[in-house]
């Protein structure tokens, strides 16, 4: 009988290399399948460099390597969706509908094609296969875990999917890596939104987002400096306000505290802790569930960001349009645009979009 294939999103990095060295080990029939999603004129893309280490780690696994060309269908999918989110003042997570559309839709399409049983990436998740449904569950090496990024994967390509690495730590994916003699064993992972790379972000951004400057000014409506265009800054921010020399003012840092669409107007505070950059609710819109929809009134956790802390919270309202929910503790620079996830113990449920945050306690600032 033959071995079932795997096709393995390859990227050179080292994380997918020892994805695609442990399903050899474990009998599978192995592919490596290479995805360029950026122009390849841009001298900030690391593709071609990537691509060598992925073509020198199908090599010494013995695994034969596919390259297809994504470009396209990134920029209709996910890059046209970013610069329309941030035109409209939110911070958009990419990362999230690149997994949705490009590596769990038309990677997992182009897969099928090539007469794969399977796909798998280099994720740190787990994913527990059922007879009609599958569950993405956290990972073991909880500093890792990505599936925050993977809970708007379709159930449909869950149920075609394998995450080798989410029993494992990251150090031994790294030893692992260096036993074998694979070149990018000590390769540093990759951070940030992958088309921007280590360019400057807001310089980035206007080469496609028209410059819209306006007043930055403090809750009590004291002008102390002019912004470059509300795109350019998410709330929370503090690097990069210049403001300085201001009469008794103090020393505390500056943050951005809220965007006025309005007036075009940023508002800037001081102090990491000042109360207008705290809510203990939210709103958020485009729901997807992994498995099945949470019931209102369920106790739950929730991240607002990759980083964070799993919170406590209570899921108010829901339909197909999206909801509510209330945090125990209330958090901190809750941001429009981004993702809210939700967790039930290991299993993460699915998630939405932030649409705008509030305070539901009346001691709440």
């Amino acid at each position: 009988m033959a071995a079932e294939r795997v096709i393995v999103g390859l990227s050179g990095g080292v994380d997918s290399s020892v994805t695609a060295l442990l399903l050899k080990e474990q009998g599978y029939d192995v592919h490596g399948l290479f995805m360029d999603n950026w122009d390849d004129d841009d001298a900030y893309c690391t593709a071609a460099e990537d691509f060598q280490d992925a073509r020198q780690v199908a090599a010494a696994i013995g695994i034969p390597i596919h390259k297809v060309n994504f470009a396209e269908e990134y920029k209709e999918r996910v890059f046209a969706y970013f610069l329309e989110e941030y035109e409209a003042g939110r911070t958009p997570n990419p990362d999230v509908l690149c997994n949705s559309e490009i590596k769990f839709k038309a990677f997992l399409d182009y897969a099928l094609r090539l007469g794969a049983d399977w796909i798998a990436t280099g994720h740190y998740a787990r994913v527990e296969h059922g007879e009609n449904e599958s569950r993405l569950l956290k990972a073991a090496d909880q500093g890792k875990d990505q599936t925050y990024f993977l809970h708007a994967v379709p159930q449909a390509a869950m149920r075609k999917t394998l995450f080798p690495l989410g029993e494992l730590q990251k150090d031994e994916v790294r030893d692992l890596a260096a036993r074998h003699g694979f070149v990018n064993h000590d390769k540093k992972d990759s951070t940030g939104i992958c088309f921007i790379g280590e360019r400057d972000f807001r310089e980035f951004l206007k080469k496609y987002l028209p410059v819209k400057p306006g007043p930055m000014r403090t809750p009590e409506g004291e002008v102390v400096g002019e912004h470059e265009g509300l795109s350019y800054y998410t709330l929370g921010q503090r690097k990069g306000l210049m403001i300085g020399g201001l009469k008794d003012a103090s020393d505390d840092p500056w943050y951005v505290v809220d965007k006025q669409e309005s007036d075009n107007a940023l508002v800037v505070a001081q102090g990491h802790d000042h109360p207008l950059l705290h809510h203990d609710a939210l709103a958020f819109e485009k729901p997807h569930w992994v498995r099945t929809v949470p019931g209102v009134g369920r106790e739950l956790m929730a991240k607002t960001r990759y980083r964070q802390a799993d919170q406590a919270c209570q899921l108010t309202r829901l339909d197909e349009h999206g909801g509510e929910l209330v945090f125990t503790a209330a958090q901190r620079a809750i941001t429009p645009g981004q993702y809210v996830v939700l967790y039930e113990g290991e299993e993460c449920l699915g998630g939405g979009v932030i649409t705008r945050r509030f305070n539901t306690r009346s001691e709440a600032a």
